[in-house]
C-alpha cells in the first residue's frame, strides 16, 4: 500500500536539515546540538520516556544570548512544517494515487446534486446566479510578516520543481542550494515588524495575495467549473458572471481603528485602481503576444480598419487607454482626487473591443484560441473589474448617532440620542425624503463627525462598482440603517449603497429578525433596497459574549428567522457571516459551515469573511487557492439546491436548553467570578501581546477597559497561547455533560448524525479539543499564577478534561480526531516542536514580569509568533 505521507515527511525532514545548516552557520554547532538535545528532549517527553521537567530545566539552563535563537529556531521550523503541509495539499491534489475519492471535488458535488433530483437547466441557472463575496480582512492574526510570505511561496515553487527532478541530477543541487540560500535569509530576517503596518500596509499585503496567487486561481477555478457544470448540463457560465468576487476591509474597516481615515480610504481605492490597471496590463500584453491572427469579423474590421493584424491593433488602443487609467490612480494617489479624463472607470468599457475580439475570432473558426487567454482575462474582469476588490465600509452606530446628535442640538431639535426609535424614525424619515440639504452651510462639526462626513464624501466620490457594503457594527434598530442612508444621501451619493446591519452580541442577534421587520415595512426603505437587504452575522463578539455553543445556536436562530421574514417580504436576503480563523470565533471548514446553515438562508448567495493567516493558507499559492474556491462555490451550490433538513422541533428544544446551560456555565466563569479577570491576566501573554505590532487595530477598543473591551482576536490570542483554548469549550462541555446525565444521550446521537449543523459543532469543537493541552495550562499557571487564584484554574482544566472525554464517547470513538487522522496527525507531528516553545514562553512571562529587559521582551514575542505558527488557527 502506498505511504501517502512519506513525501511530506521527505519534505519536512530536507527543509528542517537546510534549516539546521542555516542555523549552524550563524550560532555555532555547540547551539545546533543543544537545540537538537532539547528537540529530543520533547519528544521523549511526549512519549512518556523522560519527565517534562528535564525538558522544562534544559530550556530553564539557556544562556541569556541563546534565548531569542532557540525560540526563533523552533518558530522557523513550524513555518517550514506549514509550507511543507500546504504543498502537499498541492501534491496529493494532483497525484494520480488517492486514498479514497474527495466527496467535496466540483464533480462529486454537481453528480450529488443531480441525483438528488435536481433539473440540470435549473443547476446551470442556479450556478450563473451564485454570487459569493470572499472579503479579506485585515484583523492582526497574520503573525507573519510580507517578506517571510514571498519566500515560503518560493520555496513551495522549488518542492514542487523538485518533485520533478532525478535525486542525483545537477539540477536537483541546484534547487536545493537556492532553497537553502532562501531558508538562510530567512533565518538572517526579523520575524517580529519593527513598527505596526499602516491599514494602507495591510490594504497591499491584500492586494499581493491578489497578485501573486488569486489572478491566476481565479480563471483556472472557472475553467474547472465551468467543465462540470457542460458535463451535467451541457451549459456553461456566461461572461458575465463571476460565481466569487472579492471584497476588502483593509481600508475601509474604521470600526475601533482610529488609524482609518477618509483620506486612507480614498487611497487605498485607488491604489486598488492603479493595481488592478497594472494587472489588466499585463493580460493586454499577453493578449499582443497571442492574437497575431489576420483573419478577422467585418465587425471587427469595421473598428480597425484594414490592417495585417486586427487584433493587435485593437488591443493597443486598450493598452494605451488602460495606461492613461494606471497613470490617473498614481497622480490621485501622489496628488490628490480629481476627475479622470479619458480612462476606463467601467467594466463595460473594457469589455468591449475584448468581447469584440472573443466574437470575432469564433466567427473566424478559431473558438479553440477564444478559449484561450481571452477568456482568461474576462473571466478575471468579470471577478475583480477596475476596481479589483470591492471595498466595504465599516462604522460603529454610535459615530452615526453623533452626528446627528451634534446637528440636532444645533438645529435646537434637542439631543437625538434621547429621543424614542419612534421619534428617531419619523426624523429620519423625513429628511430623506426632503430635497433640502440637511448641513447648515457655516456648521463647524467636531473632528469626529467631521471625519464621519469627509467618509461619506468619499463613497460618494467613487463609482458604485469600487464599493461592496456600509457595514454598521453595534447595529440594533431601525433607525441605524436609515441614519446612514441620510448621511450618505446628504454626501451626493449617486447610487444606494448597499447597507448591512451587524448583529454581534447575544441580545442583538435575538433582536435582529424584529429589526429587520420594521425597516422592511417602511415604504421609502422598500424602494432603497430594492429588493434585496444584506444582513451580517457576527461571530467573534457573539461567542465572547455568550460562549461558543449559545452563540452559534443563537447565530443559527437569527439566520433562520431572517431568512423567513425575508421570503414573507418578498425580498431577497444575503447573509454575512463575519467568521474568523478559530471555533471561538466561528471559524472551521468553509464546506462544512456553509451546508449547515439553516435550510433557505443559502440562496445562491453569501458573503463572508477571510480574515488573517487564512487568508495566507487558503488562497496564498494558487493551487490552493483553487481548490479553496471550489469549496465555497460547490458548498453554497449544494446548500442553494439541495438544503439540509429542517430541524425537527425535539432538536431545537434540545438545543435550547443546551444552548441555556452553557451560557449560564460561561457567565459564571466569565462575569460572576471575582478571580477570573486576575487570572486571566496572570495566566495569558495578554498584556504583553499588546507589545506584538500585528495589525494596526489598538487591541482594547477603550484602553481603560477590562475584558469586555478587549477585542475578540486577542482574547482568542491570549488562550491559544496557554493551550487552554477556554472560549471554544467553556459551558459547552457541560452543557453536553448535563444532558447526558439527564438520560438524552440517544436524542444527542441522533443530532449528531441526522443535523448537519450539530454535527459541525461538534467535529469544531472536537479539533479545538484535541488542540487544548491542560498539562501545558497547569505550567503556565504554576510558573505564574498567585496560589490563590490557582483552585480555578484546576477547576477550568478538569472541565477541558471532562470535554475531552466526552466528545469521544458521543460519537463512539476511541480518542479525538479518530476519523480525521490527517489532522491528528498534524498536531501531533507539531507538539514536539511548540511544546519547548510554550514552556520557554512561560519561563520569559515570568522574567519579564520581574526584571523585565530588551533580550527577554524579543524572545518572548518570537515564543508568540512561533506557537502562532504551530497552532496554525490564532486569533
Amino acid at each position: 500500500m502506498t505511504d501517502l505521507q512519506a513525501p511530506l515527511r521527505n519534505d519536512v525532514r530536507r527543509l528542517g536539515k537546510l534549516l539546521g545548516q542555516a542555523i549552524s552557520t550563524d550560532q555555532g554547532q555547540p547551539f545546533l546540538d543543544k537545540l537538537e538535545a532539547i528537540i529530543r528532549l520533547s519528544k521523549a517527553a511526549r512519549r512518556g520516556e523522560v519527565d517534562t521537567a528535564e525538558l522544562v530545566n534544559a530550556l530553564q539552563q539557556l544562556e541569556p544570548s541563546e534565548l531569542v535563537p532557540m525560540a526563533r529556531a523552533f518558530g522557523h521550523f513550524l513555518n517550514l512544517a506549514n509550507l511543507a503541509e500546504e504543498y502537499h495539499r498541492v501534491r496529493r491534489r494532483n497525484s494520480l494515487v488517492v486514498s479514497k475519492p474527495d466527496p467535496q471535488a466540483l464533480n462529486r458535488v454537481f453528480d450529488e446534486i443531480i441525483e438528488a433530483g435536481i433539473d440540470p437547466q435549473h443547476l446551470a441557472s442556479k450556478a450563473a446566479a451564485l454570487q459569493i463575496d470572499l472579503v479579506l480582512t485585515a484583523h492582526p492574526t497574520e503573525v507573519n510578516r510580507r517578506t517571510f510570505i514571498q519566500k515560503y511561496e518560493t520555496m513551495a515553487e522549488l518542492l514542487e520543481q523538485l518533485d520533478h527532478e532525478h535525486p542525483l541530477s545537477s539540477r536537483t543541487t541546484d534547487l536545493s542550494e537556492r532553497l537553502q540560500q532562501l531558508i538562510s535569509e530567512a533565518w538572517h530576517t526579523n520575524e517580529i515588524r519593527s513598527e505596526r503596518p499602516s491599514p494602507v500596509d495591510e490594504a497591499k499585503w491584500g492586494f499581493a495575495v491578489i497578485e501573486n496567487s488569486l489572478w491566476e486561481a481565479i480563471p483556472t477555478f472557472l475553467r474547472h467549473f465551468d467543465r462540470e457544470l457542460k458535463r451535467v448540463s451541457g451549459q456553461q457560465l456566461p461572461y458575465t458572471a463571476a460565481p466569487i468576487r472579492f471584497c476588502s476591509w483593509m481600508g475601509g474597516d474604521r470600526d475601533g481603528n482610529p488609524n482609518v481615515t477618509a483620506k486612507v480610504t480614498e487611497e487605498v481605492l485607488l491604489l486598488a485602481r492603479w493595481m488592478a490597471a497594472d494587472l489588466l496590463l499585463g493580460d493586454i500584453s499577453n493578449l499582443l503576444h497571442e492574437l497575431s491572427m489576420s483573419r478577422a469579423s467585418a465587425e471587427l474590421l469595421a473598428h480597425t480598419g484594414p490592417c495585417s493584424e486586427p487584433y493587435r491593433e485593437l488591443l493597443r488602443q486598450v493598452r494605451q487607454k488602460l495606461n492613461v487609467t494606471r497613470d490617473w490612480a498614481k497622480t490621485c494617489i501622489d496628488q490628490g482626487w480629481h476627475a479622470p479624463e479619458d480612462t476606463y472607470l467601467e467594466d463595460a468599457e473594457l469589455l468591449q473591443p475584448l468581447l469584440l475580439c472573443d466574437r470575432s475570432l469564433r466567427q473566424c473558426n478559431m473558438e479553440l484560441i477564444a478559449e484561450g487567454c481571452l477568456k482568461n482575462t474576462l473571466r478575471r474582469i468579470a471577478c475583480f473589474g477596475l476596481s479589483l476588490v470591492r471595498l466595504d465600509i465599516r462604522q460603529n452606530a454610535e459615530r452615526h448617532t453623533q452626528v446627528l446628535d451634534e446637528l440636532t442640538v444645533y438645529y435646537g431639535l434637542g439631543c437625538y440620542s434621547d429621543w424614542t426609535e419612534a421619534q428617531k424614525q419619523t426624523y429620519l424619515l423625513r429628511e430623506l425624503s426632503s430635497k433640502r440639504p440637511l448641513l447648515p452651510r457655516h456648521w463647524q462639526p467636531s473632528a469626529e463627525v467631521q471625519e464621519v462626513l469627509d467618509t461619506c464624501a468619499v463613497i460618494s466620490r467613487h463609482d458604485r462598482q469600487s464599493l461592496g457594503s456600509y457595514v454598521i457594527s453595534m447595529a440594533s434598530q431601525a433607525s441605524d440603517v436609515l441614519a446612514v442612508a441620510l448621511l450618505l444621501k446628504e454626501s451626493g451619493s449617486g447610487y444606494n449603497i448597499r447597507i448591512a446591519p451587524l448583529f454581534e452580541t447575544l441580545a442583538d442577534l435575538d433582536n435582529a429578525p424584529a429589526c429587520i421587520d420594521t425597516l422592511l415595512q417602511l415604504d421609502w426603505y422598500q424602494d432603497y433596497c430594492a429588493g434585496h437587504q444584506e444582513v451580517m452575522i457576527g461571530y467573534s463578539d457573539s461567542s465572547k459574549d455568550a460562549g461558543a455553543l449559545a452563540a452559534t445556536w443563537a447565530q443559527y436562530r437569527a439566520q433562520e428567522a431572517l431568512a423567513s421574514l425575508c421570503q414573507r417580504h418578498g425580498v431577497d436576503l444575503t447573509l454575512f457571516h463575519g467568521r474568523g480563523g478559530t471555533v471561538g470565533r466561528g471559524g472551521g471548514p468553509s464546506h462544512t459551515a456553509i451546508l449547515s446553515q439553516p435550510p433557505g438562508s443559502v440562496d445562491a448567495s453569501l458573503r463572508v469573511t477571510e480574515q488573517g493567516e487564512m487568508i495566507r493558507y487558503k488562497f496564498g499559492m494558487p493551487e490552493v487557492a483553487v481548490r479553496n474556491l471550489e469549496l465555497y462555490a460547490g458548498a453554497v451550490l449544494e446548500a442553494s439546491l439541495v438544503p439540509p433538513v429542517t430541524a425537527k422541533p425535539e432538536w431545537c428544544a434540545l438545543m435550547d436548553s443546551m444552548a441555556a446551560e452553557s451560557h449560564r456555565q460561561y457567565v459564571k466563569v466569565i462575569r460572576q467570578t471575582p478571580e477570573f479577570v486576575p487570572y486571566f491576566r496572570q495566566l495569558t501573554p495578554e498584556q504583553e501581546l499588546a507589545k506584538l505590532p500585528l495589525g494596526s487595530r489598538p487591541a482594547k477598543r477603550k484602553q481603560d477597559g477590562g475584558v469586555e473591551s478587549l477585542r475578540a482576536i486577542p482574547w482568542i490570542f491570549a488562550w491559544t497561547q496557554t493551550r487552554l483554548m477556554l472560549p471554544a469549550w467553556l459551558g459547552s462541555g457541560l452543557a453536553l455533560a448535563q444532558t447526558i446525565e439527564q438520560k438524552q444521550q440517544p436524542l444527542l446521537r441522533e443530532l449528531l448524525h441526522e443535523w448537519p449543523f450539530f454535527r459541525a459543532y461538534i467535529e469544531m469543537l472536537e479539533m479545538v479539543l484535541a488542540k487544548a493541552e491542560p498539562a501545558i495550562a497547569r505550567h503556565y499557571e504554576q510558573h505564574l499564577v498567585d496560589p490563590k487564584l490557582r483552585p480555578l484554574g484546576s477547576a477550568l482544566r478538569q472541565q477541558l478534561r471532562q470535554a475531552q472525554q466526552l466528545i469521544p464517547a458521543l460519537k463512539n470513538s476511541s480518542h479525538l480526531l479518530s476519523d480525521n487522522e490527517m489532522l491528528r496527525q498534524s498536531i501531533q507531528v507539531r507538539n514536539p516542536y511548540i511544546d519547548p516553545l510554550h514552556y520557554l514562553q512561560a519561563e520569559l512571562l515570568r522574567r519579564d514580569r520581574n526584571c523585565p529587559d530588551q533580550t527577554i521582551e524579543r524572545a518572548l514575542m518570537v515564543t508568540m509568533t512561533g506557537i502562532s505558527a504551530g497552532m496554525r488557527n490564532t486569533g
